[in-house]
C-alpha cells in the first residue's frame, strides 16, 4: 500500500525538487511563438523518430558538456521536453538553473501530451 502511494506521489515530489515550472502544450506553443527554445533531452533514436518542430537536441547525458551551445538562451524561455518523464526533465532543469538559465520550464506530459494534443512533429 505504501509503495503504490509513493509511485503516485513521486512525480509531484520530483517537480518540486526540480525548482522549475511545468507548462502545458498551449502555454508551450505560446512561448514558442515568442522565440522560446525547445530543448529535447531524449536519446538520438527517439529524437530521430519524431520531435517538436525546431527543437534543439542535446541528450541529458551530454547536457553538462554541451551547455555552452545554449548560452544565448540564458535569459530566454527554455522548454525542456522528454518522452513523458518528469524525473529526467527535472534533472535537465537543475543543470540549466545551476548554469544561470533564468526562465526554464518542463513540458507537462512531454511528447506524449504534445502528440495527444495533435500538435505538429518533425522527423
Amino acid at each position: 500500500m505504501i509503495g503504490s502511494g509513493a509511485v503516485i506521489i513521486w512525480p509531484l515530489i520530483a517537480r518540486m525538487l526540480s525548482g522549475g515550472r511545468e507548462i502545458g502544450t498551449l502555454e508551450a506553443t505560446r512561448l514558442m511563438n515568442r522565440n522560446a527554445l525547445v530543448l529535447d533531452i531524449r536519446d538520438a533514436a527517439e529524437f530521430t523518430a519524431g520531435h517538436i518542430p525546431n527543437a534543439k537536441h542535446i541528450p541529458l547525458a551530454e547536457l553538462n558538456q554541451r551547455i555552452n551551445e545554449l548560452a544565448k538562451f540564458k535569459e530566454k524561455p527554455v522548454i525542456i521536453s522528454s518522452a513523458d518523464n518528469s524525473i529526467i526533465t527535472g534533472k535537465a532543469m537543475r543543470v540549466l538553473m545551476k548554469n544561470q538559465f533564468t526562465d526554464v520550464y518542463q513540458l507537462k506530459g512531454g511528447l506524449v501530451a504534445w502528440q495527444q494534443a495533435s500538435l505538429p512533429m518533425e522527423r
